[in-house]
């Protein structure tokens, strides 16, 4: 389908209350009104979401935050100017308007404006913004290829607006404020580094320790393939403990040498962490659909986007 008229049609779809997977540089999201109860409900039905699990706001431009949230930090508005378009999700307190089905009950609202061209013409288009979790079953593996999405939905998969494969490749760093302390909800390609840089300030990461979802990304266990997955600093002794089984393997580099046994994948040769992120997820997906008995991935360094990928891992392995 040539893309104005996929455009067309995302855009009809959308305005009559129905769902859209958009491609974004980060996952494929399944896109709904935000500003319609009816539409957002099936998002929820979808995806099988938990009700306590709050959605972001895909917006064109950064006017449109004012129509969102109100008492907006400078901070924010400092990250936004920099970041924007791009992988950061702001938490702010939202506007009286905005319905609680998307803030999950809460008085704030996570926005963020994609860097995808296909999706910003989409926006433009439309006079709401868009509601965009990713395309796929709760807690299973995010979409970077249409092909994630129709595998993951089955028969659910709503209508596709085809932008290819996702640059980034894991989801948005989400970052709020606590007194006026940014606080990082979730960790992606925008680093904890970065976001320090522009701020001039020390940021804190929030604690594993948290029980309240304050955003979208917080659930101990998520981002998880159907054959069990184990994260490790030491590749060699991992292996050694699964004797006999059908094993796949994800190592950083090539440090490693593969075996005929075993299927072995590689995030970066060239021990990229931002290359590692953007393939990370459609690895797992190859792997999961390979009738393997365990995924064993290694750890990249904790530092940087490296922290990001690490927080995918431990979540995707977590029992």
């Amino acid at each position: 389908m040539a893309k104005d008229s996929a455009l067309e049609q995302a855009v009809r779809l959308l305005q009559n209350d129905e769902l859209v997977a958009i491609p974004t540089e980060t996952v494929y999201g399944l896109a709904a009104n935000a500003f319609s109860d009816t539409a957002v409900e099936k998002i929820y039905q979808t995806k099988n979401r938990p009700a306590n699990n709050p959605l972001i706001v895909h917006i064109a431009n950064r006017v449109q935050l004012t129509d969102l949230a109100v008492n907006i930090p400078e901070q924010a508005l400092k990250l936004a100017e920099h970041f924007w378009p791009g992988p950061l999700t702001l938490v702010l307190e939202k506007a009286p308007h905005i319905s609680k089905k998307i803030t999950a009950g809460k008085n704030t609202v996570a926005v963020r404006m994609p860097n995808h061209e296909l999706t910003l013409s989409l926006l433009r288009k439309l006079d709401f913004p868009l509601v965009a979790p990713s395309a796929n079953r709760s807690n299973h593996i995010s979409p970077t290829r249409p092909e994630h999405v129709k595998e993951s939905l089955g028969n659910k998969a709503p209508f596709i607006l085809d932008g290819g494969s996702c640059t980034k490749g894991i989801e948005s760093t989400i970052v709020g404020f606590d007194n006026g302390q940014p606080v990082i909800y979730r960790l992606g390609t925008v680093s904890k580094e970065d976001i320090e840089n522009v701020l001039g300030r020390s940021v804190r990461i929030m604690t594993k320790e948290s029980k309240e979802v304050v955003t979208p990304g917080m659930f101990k266990k998520h981002y998880s393939p159907k054959t069990p997955f184990i994260a490790t600093h030491d590749l060699h002794s991992e292996i050694e403990k699964h004797p006999g089984k059908k094993l796949g393997i994800i190592s950083f580099t090539t440090s490693v040498l593969p075996t005929d046994e075993h299927i072995w994948k590689v995030l970066s040769p060239g021990r990229d962490p931002m290359e590692a992120a953007s393939r990370l997820y459609a690895l797992m997906h190859e792997l999961d659909g390979a009738n393997l008995d365990l995924i064993i991935a290694e750890y990249l360094p904790e530092q940087g986007v490296g922290a990001s990928v690490n927080d995918r891992m431990r979540r995707a392995s977590s029992k």
